[in-house]
């Protein structure tokens, strides 16, 4: 072989190996840019006793929202939501299930919901979904609080309505609270009304729950006004914003989704237009009880619960629609949606035991710690109180609690 037939077949060589070069690193940075995310591969092969899947055209993905302090090596769920994304009528549902429901895990017996991704992490915490609600559920995505401010930052923030007095007062307490824990200081909110809310103050309106505020049916329906306000903001974009946003928000997601899966459940979802966002809770109003020596339980027929996230989820039948018109008699004009039995503020310690028995005496000495709310405690030294988020606070003459 000639000298320059043999430099004409090197150049060759190079020249391909170079495109092949090119290819791969443009490919690798936009995998890079656009599946940057964590990807969590641990549910292979795992026994996540999930049903039959019902419709090729919805996909159901476990959405938990978790609030991981710095050193925590497990974390409670202290959101939960089933996302449907149904191509077939080109909606994206979110199911919100109460943390506190009674079920039975795996292994562990009874216990809070949310107590399933502490103990057994993403796969026990969706084979305790499935296994309680009959859902087919198979993958799952976590955003830790921490990372939702850098989201809603990315977005230049999200427009939230403040309604009450008491939820401003809440809200800046838990800025404030949320600074010294950061060592930094944020900005309150001002007024009460609709406003631009930055990534710290929308992370902490979804957190309140205290303070007369609805407890923790209230922060529920305040998570879904946060994820609806997100994707309200993400609605208004254009292709090269959103192209850019999905860069900034990636780093900051896990997921069990591949991005071979999440290519086509974004294509089949926005397939028809943007799709619409809806938002229900169980279980319904009307269907639970508090439950326990500290009615630190959610008590309810989980089978109802399962009927109803089943005829959501496939025949689109919203939840109470049918089942809730007979109950609306009493007063149809106050809006009682995701308020406690009775409209009772359950953040508050009851003044007496609840009984009907005169017998009692009043003048019996009570333990100050027995005061104390379930996982909170009470130091003697101070005569103050924390609660199970860690927040201090004292019983006034009532035996209502009042936060520093």
């Amino acid at each position: 072989m000639s000298l320059k037939r043999f430099q004409r077949r090197l150049i060759r060589v190079l020249t391909v190996l170079v495109v092949l070069s090119i290819v791969f690193c443009l490919g690798l940075y936009a995998y890079r840019s656009f599946f940057g995310y964590t990807y969590d591969g641990s549910l292979f092969g795992q026994d996540l006793a999930a049903g039959v899947k019902a419709d090729e055209n919805i996909t159901n993905i476990a959405l938990f929202g978790l609030d991981t302090r710095e050193g925590d090596t497990q974390s409670h769920s202290d959101c939960m939501m089933i996302v449907t994304v149904d191509n077939t009528r080109s909606k994206i549902k979110l199911i919100s299930l109460m943390r506190d429901s009674l079920v039975d895990i795996d292994g562990h017996g009874e216990n809070k919901l949310n107590a399933a991704y502490f103990l057994g992490g993403p796969s026990l915490a969706i084979r305790t979904i499935n296994e309680n609600f009959g859902t087919d559920i198979t993958e799952y995505i976590a955003v830790n609080f921490e990372q939702l401010v850098e989201i809603i930052d990315a977005l230049g923030g999200v427009e939230i309505n403040v309604e009450t007095t008491a939820e401003l007062l809440e809200l800046n307490r838990v800025i404030r609270d949320y600074g010294i824990e950061q060592g930094k200081e944020f900005a309150g909110v001002e007024q009460t009304g609709l406003q631009t809310l930055d990534g710290v103050q929308a992370l902490c309106y979804g957190r309140i729950r205290k303070g007369g505020t609805g407890d923790d049916w209230a922060r529920v329906e305040r998570q879904s006004i946060v994820l609806e306000a997100m994707f309200t903001k993400v609605q208004s974009m254009g292709a090269s914003e959103l192209i850019g946003l999905m860069q900034k928000l990636v780093p900051y997601v896990t997921t069990s989704l591949s991005p071979t899966e999440i290519a086509p459940l974004i294509v089949g979802a926005v397939q028809d237009g943007v799709p619409t966002l809806e938002h229900t809770r169980v279980p319904l109003d009307g269907e639970w009880n508090y439950y326990g020596s500290s009615s630190e339980y959610i008590l309810y027929d989980l089978d109802v619960a399962a009927d109803h996230i089943h005829e959501y989820i496939y025949n689109d039948v919203f939840p109470g629609d049918t089942a809730s018109t007979s109950s609306t008699d009493s007063d149809s004009s106050t809006d009682t949606y995701n308020e406690p039995l009775g409209g009772v503020d359950y953040d508050e310690p009851p003044t007496a035991p609840a009984t009907t028995d005169d017998t009692s005496s009043s003048d019996s000495a009570v333990d100050p710690a027995s005061l104390a709310e379930e996982g909170g405690r009470y130091d003697p030294a101070t005569g103050d109180y924390y609660d199970s988020d860690g927040d201090r606070y004292y019983l006034d003459e009532s035996g209502n609690r009042v936060y520093y």
